[in-house]
């Protein structure tokens, strides 16, 4: 059974390096969750799509069932969920996305 939305969902994640579902756009972010994410990609200079899932009622609650993951934003790296705002926040603090960024190729300012 093929779900339209999770097709569009996956096309979004196969097709950009990184995607961030999130609430609001990275030029206007429209919660703090989303606004934070958005800080630390900008921080560590990695470009990334924004997705407005206040734009999409289909996306908002599509990407929730499709990682079975409840809250927004969700980060995704060449495919694959990487977590929420907590989980990404830990991450950078510890480097730990940094070097993740780094193992996938994924060129980031610090490095330019």
């Amino acid at each position: 059974m093929s779900n339209p939305v999770f097709e569009r969902i996956e096309s979004d994640v196969q097709s950009n390096d990184v995607v961030l579902y999130m609430k609001g756009t990275p030029v206007f972010p429209q919660c703090g969750f989303s606004a934070r994410v958005v800080q630390i990609l900008s921080h560590v200079g990695v470009p990334f799509k924004g997705v407005n899932v206040l734009e999409d009622m289909e996306i908002r609650e599509g990407i929730k069932q499709y990682t079975n993951w409840p809250t927004i934003p969700q980060l995704y790296v060449k495919g694959e969920f990487v977590g929420g705002c907590d989980i990404v926040m830990e991450m950078f603090q510890s480097g730990e996305l940094q070097a993740m960024l780094k193992d996938k190729g994924i060129p980031t300012s610090a490095e330019a």
